[in-house]
């Protein structure tokens, strides 16, 4: 989801990739050019390694390897795989990249920019995830094995990931504090301007409510149901699956942001909350993330240190 980075008085880049935009801001003028390399060379790196899309992928060839044995994966892939399992974990599996088939068989087999927006009735059944706890990962060896039944799905935190990885290189590069917003997921790393990264949350460019907060480190990143949906036969779908069902999440909340340590961890728990629904604001308030709900009528719920709207 969009949250769209205001900046006057900050030099800023943006790039197409990973079927969305990505938005490279610095605290240095004279990095940017130094910093926009850095972050082109780990997202198109991402994108080509760890895309579900792209058949030449290294993602993809380890799906089409299901049920064999364990496949020795690159460290980029190694890492990308251990941070899904992370955000997994983290969720209690709410977040399961195991859903590849559950996603595909819902029509969302391309890049969003070029599935249909409609098209004739599907007929799926109620099917849970195959958990992500099948998924073997040897981090010494860099293998992975997974089951026949699975495909992984490194959408859920993929971007998050990898716009922090984003802003890491470039901050290493360049020594500017940085901020990478992939698709709206955004990574601050390095020292940030004086007065703090300026970030306007909503839910999609130019939306008539929004809000501006402050962040100097870590992540903010937002999930919601209404940007990535289509219909099937007069059926709205959306990208954003219960792992007990297989289905979109049926929730309350339109979208859900999170400010966290890191931009995955951000990610992983504002889409947990989209799938616990009506649980999710105690469940936030017990990790104490800052988190900002917006429910199907606009009302905005705070919590933790969120900056409440004026």
């Amino acid at each position: 989801m969009p949250l769209d980075t205001i900046t006057p008085v900050l030099n800023s880049a943006t790039f197409p990739a990973m079927g969305t935009t990505t938005l490279v801001a610095v605290a240095d003028p004279a990095a940017l050019t130094a910093a926009l390399a850095a972050v082109r060379e780990v997202i198109e790196a991402v994108d080509a390694t760890c895309s579900r899309f792209k058949p030449s992928s290294e993602l993809c060839s380890l799906n089409r390897a299901a049920g064999g044995p364990a496949r020795r994966v690159s460290p980029l892939l190694g890492d990308a795989i251990a941070a899904a399992l992370e955000a997994a974990a983290s969720t209690n599996g709410l977040v399961d990249p195991t859903m590849g088939r559950l996603i595909e068989r819902l029509g969302y087999s391309v890049t969003f920019g070029e599935l249909p927006r409609d098209g004739p009735r599907i007929d799926v059944e109620i099917r849970a995830a195959p958990g992500w706890d099948t998924v073997v990962q040897d981090l010494e060896r860099r293998t992975v094995q997974i089951p026949e039944t699975v495909a992984i799905d490194l959408g859920a935190v993929g971007k998050a990931w990898a716009a922090d990885r984003a802003a890491r290189a470039a901050a290493r590069r360049t020594g500017s504090g940085i901020l990478v917003s992939c698709g709206g997921d955004v990574a601050l790393a390095g020292e940030p301007p004086q007065e703090g990264w300026c970030i306007r949350v909503a839910e999609r460019p130019g939306a008539a409510a929004w809000q501006d907060v402050l962040a100097f480190d870590g992540g903010i990143a937002t999930s919601g149901t209404g940007n990535r949906a289509w219909q099937r036969g007069g059926r709205v779908y959306h990208h954003i699956l219960d792992p007990a069902t297989g289905m979109p999440a049926a929730s309350p909340w339109r979208t859900v942001t999170v400010a966290a340590a890191s931009c995955a961890a951000a990610n992983a728990a504002a889409t947990a909350a989209i799938v616990l629904g009506a649980q999710a604001p105690a469940w936030l308030d017990d990790l104490g993330l800052p988190a900002r709900l917006v429910d199907g009528g606009g009302h905005v719920v705070s919590l933790g240190a969120w900056p409440r709207p004026r």
